[in-house]
């Protein structure tokens, strides 16, 4: 299964990854299907950010809030890994439900698509995707950000 993402998304996560080197940055993943949209950046307020993500929960709320309204739709999220492993981790598998979002996962500039599923192949949790690039979003659909969330 593909996952398509616009070129410009993919780039921003890249660049939010190498710009934390010491800390994971999370976001969510706006989007139709299996197609992305763009990505929310959001606040990790994880106890130990370094090697955990979670995504402040406000954020998560005013998303879903934004999307029942006729907003973009939260279809998955997106985090790095410090250590520079593009892949998911034992503890992502104990934290992630098998409820088929979309989970990228950005390391060593890299970046890499997962779908938490049950008895997925990876750590028993999750399925991987290929992920394709598209054109730039066009800036009527790209310009989210969390002041469109409150």
């Amino acid at each position: 299964m593909t996952v398509t993402i616009s070129s410009d998304t993919l780039d921003f996560i890249r660049i939010a990854e190498a710009a934390s080197p010491d800390r994971e940055v999370c976001g969510l993943l706006l989007g139709e299907g299996d197609r992305i949209v763009t990505a929310m950046p959001c606040a990790n307020v994880a106890a130990e950010p370094w090697h955990r993500f979670e995504i402040d929960p406000a954020a998560l709320i005013a998303a879903h809030r934004a999307a029942r309204s006729g907003g973009p739709a939260i279809i998955g999220h997106y985090h790095s890994h410090p250590t520079g492993l593009a892949e998911p981790s034992a503890r992502d598998a104990a934290d992630a439900a098998p409820d088929g979002t979309i989970w990228l996962i950005a390391g060593g500039g890299l970046v890499t698509a997962w779908r938490a599923v049950a008895a997925g192949r990876r750590h028993g949790r999750f399925d991987p995707l290929d992920l394709a690039c598209a054109e730039p979003t066009p800036a009527s659909q790209r310009d989210v950000s969390s002041k469109d969330f409150s």
